[in-house]
């Protein structure tokens, strides 16, 4: 398995953490991710669900590198979250500049490395009839 293999399964499993505090934990969730704002158990909730997604794709896409669409789907999945957050920062003020950092240099980094292999996939051997 390549690098980025495990770093995959090493951003995959600390979403594990938030899929936790958003069912289990909202209290933590908020102190974590979302300290500027209140948050309901429906949100928390939700932003489990959708980081459970997240999870999911990064360990399919650690196991399958070499599948281009899976690849696609892990890497704008980075590039939403990033967005996402962006977003929450600097429009809404739901976040703390430290919560951003976090989540920055998880996503920055799993973008730029994607970004840096994307042409390094292997390329499926066609088969001359």
């Amino acid at each position: 398995m390549k690098a980025l293999g495990y770093w995959l399964m090493v951003v995959g499993s600390l979403r594990l953490a938030s899929v936790w505090f958003g069912f289990f934990n909202i209290w933590a969730l908020r102190l974590a991710v979302f300290s500027q704002t209140t948050m309901s158990e429906v949100h928390g909730r939700t932003f489990g669900v959708w980081t459970l997604l997240t999870c999911t794709l990064c360990f399919l896409c650690a196991f399958n590198l070499e599948n281009k669409p899976l690849y696609l789907a892990t890497f704008l999945s980075f590039i939403y979250a990033l967005g996402h957050f962006l977003t929450e920062y600097l429009f809404y003020q739901t976040m703390t500049i430290a919560n951003l950092s976090t989540v920055g240099f998880f996503a920055g980094t799993s973008i730029v490395w994607m970004l840096l292999e994307w042409n390094s996939l292997e390329q499926p051997h066609s088969k001359l009839s």
